[in-house]
């Protein structure tokens, strides 16, 4: 037989099999469709622009707070460590390049000196300078299916890497507008108890004029105590706090600089986009996807274990190890082998490889799926959230602003009427008034936690 026809049976055998070991990854169709029919529950929209594309310096323009992110992003561990692993996955693929393309070359110098102890003999002299270059064709998608995994394993990183940056930018910025809480809150704690320390200070000049009695003064006094006693707990919150913040940036535990806690000027974007764009978005859906593309991968490979392995080598080598045969100087020798290997035993163990590839990949489709309906299920509860903070802050402004007036009225009856009836209403509504605007401040709090965490879900983070 001609070696053109050994080529073109050769070659047909590889177009019958290459859709079995040569195929692209393609996403299915029924997570398509699932992605295409979800919504956000009572989120309908058809705007393409979503919060999540937004640059995060555009989120978060709090001058204090970029700094605080952009040091995070410098110096945090788990942010260097998936630098550090994204520059290996890159190296990997660039490694996995090498074996594709080129051959592997090896040179290996010899020589030997050797003496017989007979009269006369003189000593014997060998040298060999031999370079071997193989390369594995890969006629059947071995290396191909390989090099597609490691391509597949990078882009993971390159997602897991703005996972991370997504998750640092948050973390960083819930800390940044806790500590803002915290201070208002302290400082309404520290104006109520001025407050009240006025109010005791009346109260002991009014049970000297004999207006109240002693049990009415040691109840004001109850009061205050408590106030009191909260602000160590929140002092140590704040404490407490700071060191987290400094613990993400990799800095020794100091005082946080902040501004003013000032919600009205958080820019909310409550734009969610179409339910699609989650699979080019979220950093653990495109993982999920990956994996999946991966295992898709997986399978080519363990199908493709089943044809022969192809190797080429040659070989040349200057040397005089041939005896008599070839004097000094040396001359120059060249070889070439092909050589084919093909699986025969080990066919029961390559067919439970397939078999298990194929349920790694019905796995991984699964958990495709179930990433994406976690991730609409996060954005619908991000936007749910927000909207029910901001309708619970619309009527707790209104309680705070009744509570003032009542607060006032009774603060009037008591300093000019006095009785113990008086001075009950009194505290009652300065302890409501305090807890409404404790409560005010906790909603607004929560509503920038709420489009924090929307952001987040929408796959924000991009520079």
């Amino acid at each position: 037989m001609k070696l053109t026809h050994i080529i073109y049976i050769f070659m047909g055998s590889v177009m019958l099999t290459s859709c079995h070991i040569f195929g692209n990854y393609e996403r299915p169709s029924q997570v398509d469709s699932l992605a295409r029919a979800i919504d956000y529950r009572d989120v309908h929209t058809t705007d393409t622009i979503n919060f999540g594309n937004t640059p995060w310096r555009e989120v978060f323009t709090d001058p204090q707070l970029q700094s605080y992110i952009e040091k995070v992003l410098a110096q945090n561990a788990d942010m260097r460590v998936a630098d550090l692993n994204l520059q290996k996955a890159e190296v990997g693929l660039r490694l996995s390049k090498f074996q594709f393309f080129l051959p592997s070359i090896t040179f290996s110098p010899s020589g030997t000196i050797s003496k017989a102890f007979i009269d006369g003999a003189q000593n014997s002299k060998t040298y060999e300078f031999p370079v071997t270059a193989s390369w594995q064709a890969d006629a059947f998608g071995k290396l191909r299916n390989a090099k597609k995994q490691t391509e597949m394993q990078l882009l993971t990183l390159k997602e897991v890497h703005h996972a991370t940056q997504t998750g640092l930018i948050s973390g960083t910025a819930q800390l940044y507008y806790g500590l803002q809480l915290m201070d208002e809150q302290l400082a309404t704690m520290q104006s109520t108890l001025a407050l009240w320390q006025k109010n005791i200070m009346a109260l002991e000049a009014m049970m000297d004029a004999g207006m109240i009695n002693a049990a009415a003064l040691s109840s004001a006094k109850s009061q205050y105590l408590q106030i009191q006693a909260n602000v160590p707990a929140l002092e140590n919150s704040i404490r407490t706090m700071e060191n987290n913040l400094c613990l993400l940036m990799m800095e020794e535990p100091h005082a946080i600089a902040r501004s003013k806690f000032a919600p009205q000027a958080f820019p909310v974007d409550l734009r969610t986009g179409l339910p699609f764009q989650l699979l080019g978005q979220r950093p653990d859906v495109r993982i999920a996807e990956l994996e999946l593309a991966n295992c898709f991968y997986a399978k080519l490979g363990a199908r493709s274990a089943f044809y022969p392995t192809i190797n080429i080598a040659g070989n040349g080598s200057f040397t005089n190890s041939l005896g008599g045969m070839i004097m000094n100087p040396g001359k120059f020798i060249a070889a070439g082998v092909a050589s084919l290997i093909q699986p025969i035993v080990q066919r029961g163990a390559l067919i439970g490889q397939l078999k298990v590839s194929k349920l790694a990949e019905q796995q991984a489709e699964i958990k495709f799926e179930k990433s994406l309906l976690n991730a609409a299920m996060e954005v619908s509860n991000a936007v749910a959230s927000y909207n029910s903070y901001a309708e619970q802050e619309a009527i707790t402004r209104k309680q705070v602003a009744e509570l003032e007036r009542a607060s006032e009225a009774t603060q009037e009856l008591f300093l000019h009427a006095g009785g113990s009836t008086t001075y009950l209403e009194t505290l009652t509504a300065q302890m409501q008034l305090l807890q409404g605007r404790l409560n005010l401040l906790n909603d607004q709090y929560q509503q920038i936690l709420s489009a924090i965490n929307l952001y987040q879900a929408l796959g924000g983070g991009h520079e």
